[in-house]
């Protein structure tokens, strides 16, 4: 052993960020079971590894008895106190054992345990990096993709993007920088596995997080994202400054805000609508772009009927449901939309005032 070890050590923790005892720790734990198998020893030993002199000694450690029945385990009181008079019954005896040639066999069998040791410390630190960055975002370049998985490089690690993870309006490319949300860190007997993805709606809060200095200060909060990743979302965001106007912050100046966001997402369109603790004045909201007349609430079932003027049934309602269905992920209910004809020929428009109603145009314009 020389002062190489020590600068090995040195440059492990400088580049490896492990700690230097991590290392000697594993070295001590090879060398022992290097010692015991290579020269059928079966006592209780320990290394001493002094790196300022660069030595390397191994100890046997043995019980002081009365009597001894195992010499590899235990010496008579006798022998110890003749090694020092102060030894007593029950005490621990270490005598050196080193054998010549141990240097040489100890550093051949030590190096394979070593070096797993090194990897499941770097494993542990990867795994404590990551953890915390669950359910966050992160930039990742593509570096390869099979039938199950894109692998999206995020420095230290490859993550994990499943196929019901990809958007289905992007194609990807080795070396193209994608933002990924972290949505799951794992330990496995390969070491930590990242699971990321670009559909899940937690993606569409952090990017607003980022380009809304009044979300990320709390200025504005988020309150709920309805999301079909690569064609439509929602998002809903409240704040209590009424000098703050939500919505505005949100889109930003000449809508550069959200448009960085669309850009990123490739094209998915953004509704960005203010909520409101009444359900009536929140639904109303959520269905925007469509204009609404009038809101039905049913508090026992948590169910909504929501009159709109024939012209914006198909708007309101959206390609497939989507309007419709994104309104009702958004607010938590469910909403069943009719025309104004329909709600007149089934006696429900205009409102009677015995049923639960809320006239919109007057709720918005006092807010």
């Amino acid at each position: 052993m020389s002062s190489e070890l020590l600068d090995a050590l040195v440059l492990l923790e400088k580049e490896k960020g492990i700690s230097r005892d991590v290392i000697l720790e594993a070295i001590e734990a090879a060398l022992v079971s290097a010692y015991k198998r290579n020269f059928n020893q079966a006592q209780n030993v320990r290394i001493d590894i002094n790196l300022e002199r660069g030595s390397m000694r191994v100890f046997a450690r043995k019980d002081v008895v009365d009597q001894v029945f195992d010499p590899r385990l235990e010496v008579s009181i006798e022998e110890a106190q003749a090694i020092d008079p102060n030894y007593q019954v029950e005490d621990i005896v270490e005598m050196e054992v080193t054998p010549k040639d141990f240097g040489r066999i100890a550093a051949q069998t030590a190096k394979q345990v070593v070096t797993q040791r090194v990897r499941e410390a770097e494993r542990g630190i990867i795994y404590s990096e990551f953890i915390d960055r669950e359910e966050d975002i992160m930039t990742g370049i593509v570096q390869r993709q099979d039938s199950r998985f894109i692998y999206v490089s995020l420095g230290k690690i490859e993550a994990l993007l499943p196929q019901s993870e990809q958007m289905p309006n992007e194609h990807y490319k080795p070396h193209d920088r994608i933002k990924v949300f972290l949505t799951k860190v794992e330990k496995t007997s390969k070491g930590p596995q990242i699971f990321v993805s670009r559909t899940h709606p937690g993606l569409l809060k952090r990017l607003f997080e980022i380009e809304v200095p009044e979300i990320y200060d709390g200025t504005v909060e988020i309150k709920s994202v309805a999301r079909e990743a690569g064609d439509r979302s929602k998002i809903s965001v409240h704040s209590d400054n009424p000098e703050v106007d939500p919505v505005g912050s949100c889109v930003g100046p000449k809508g550069q805000r959200v448009q960085a966001i669309v850009n990123e997402l490739k094209g998915e369109k953004i509704d960005i609508v203010k909520w409101s603790e009444d359900p009536v004045v929140f639904v109303a909201n959520a269905l925007s772009p469509s204009k609404v007349l009038e809101v039905m609430v049913s508090e026992a079932e948590k169910a909504t009927t929501v009159i709109v003027p024939d012209f914006q049934l198909s708007l309101a309602i959206g390609k497939r449901g989507q309007n419709a269905r994104l309104a009702a992920k958004l607010t938590g209910w469910k909403i069943d939309i009719k025309s104004e004809s329909e709600a007149r020929e089934a006696g429900i428009y205009p409102v009677e005032e015995k049923l639960l109603s809320f006239d919109i145009e007057d709720s918005l314009s006092e807010e």
